[in-house]
């Protein structure tokens, strides 16, 4: 809404206050005494705010030097304002929390760009994976989609292209890699040659691997970090590795079989869950992570942030996968709208007392 005469001529123009981190939305809130939803409407949805509370926010912007993310700006024309997004059931007997994390740090990002994100379970459906997904395009209840199983070689991808329905994906097209959607992804198998070279410095020779199994594209391209690491150092992998389901329960039996058969002095995990039951099994026989067995797990959960003596793990940058995945979605919903290509991150390693 445009600004009215009397308070466009007494407006002074402040410089912005010096700031090592630049000012939020939360920031110009608090300084304009209202709630964020009230600055993200005056900046995506000006009419519905009243004239005097609208310029009370664009002063406090002003003041503050506050500059909306681009993807505001881009994204404003849209109709709805949420992104869909599919979630599965809860994983019983592991320590995956990182779509915990992650759907966190999109909810953030996406509020920041004025959007909002709408989970939903598929319609009741736990094994049909385009479940739910005809119902919110029918309905045009929201602007775009945020794909995240893309592992499962799951048919989202497709079904919504030939519906010229905006998405990005979380995670790389394994089944397609020629596929021109736009996708963020992490590089396990980097993760996991971090680790293994982080074992190998340490003076560790025999480090056993245990992944999912082979059916597993994630787990697979984990194992060949783990691969890579052990041969650049002229060293075996034969008898080293195990393929079991992602459960506290398997990573214990196969860490036993694993220690009684190859006698490693560590073992890198796939996930966190693995790398739990890995110290399941030298306390039950009295040895100590990080002293007699190293042990690396994968995810940095809050498990792995926690448990005695802290579990050294790899950790997805996945921050910065929800801002990549918001500006791909900026481009999916400018005019003309411009699909970006593949985003590959790199994780880092938390290392604590078990390596």
């Amino acid at each position: 809404m445009p600004q009215s005469s009397e308070h466009a001529v007494g407006r002074v123009q402040a410089r912005p206050p010096l700031s090592v981190t630049p000012p939020t939305l939360a920031d110009v809130a608090e300084r304009a005494g209202v709630s964020r939803q009230t600055v993200s409407n005056a900046i995506n949805n000006p009419d519905l705010l009243r004239p005097d509370t609208l310029t009370r926010v664009q002063e406090s912007i002003d003041a503050l030097g506050y500059s909306p993310n681009r993807a505001a700006r881009n994204l404003r024309t849209r109709a709805s304002h949420l992104i869909g997004m599919r979630i599965g059931p809860a994983q019983e007997g592991t320590a995956n929390a990182t779509m915990d994390r992650f759907v966190h740090s999109l909810v953030e990002t996406s509020r920041e760009a004025g959007y909002h994100v709408l989970l939903f379970a598929g319609a009741g459906s736990s094994t049909n994976p385009l479940a739910g997904y005809d119902d919110l395009l029918r309905s045009t209840a929201v602007d775009a989609f945020v794909v995240t199983d893309t592992y499962l070689g799951n048919p989202q991808a497709t079904w919504l292209e030939e519906r010229r329905a905006p998405f990005v994906a979380f995670g790389r097209p394994w089944d397609n890699p020629q596929a021109r959607h736009s996708w963020v992804d992490v590089d396990g198998a980097a993760g996991t040659e971090l680790a293994t070279q982080h074992l190998l410095d340490k003076g560790h020779h025999r480090i056993a691997w245990i992944g999912w199994r082979k059916d597993s594209r994630i787990s697979e391209d984990r194992r060949s970090g783990w691969t890579r690491a052990m041969h650049a150092r002229g060293l075996p992998t034969t008898g080293l590795a195990s393929r079991v389901e992602d459960t506290v329960a398997s990573g214990r039996e196969a860490s036993a079989h694993l220690l009684d058969s190859a006698q490693p002095s560590a073992f890198v995990c796939a996930s966190d869950t693995l790398a739990m039951g890995v110290l399941h099994t030298l306390r039950d026989r009295g040895l100590r992570a990080g002293e007699h067995v190293a042990v690396v797990g994968f995810d940095d959960s809050q498990v792995a942030q926690v448990v005695p003596p802290g579990l050294t793990s790899v950790r997805q940058p996945l921050e910065q996968v929800a801002v990549e995945v918001v500006t791909a979605l900026e481009g999916l919903l400018a005019h003309p709208p411009v699909v970006g290509t593949g985003v590959m991150l790199v994780p880092t390693l938390a290392v604590r007392g078990s390596s």
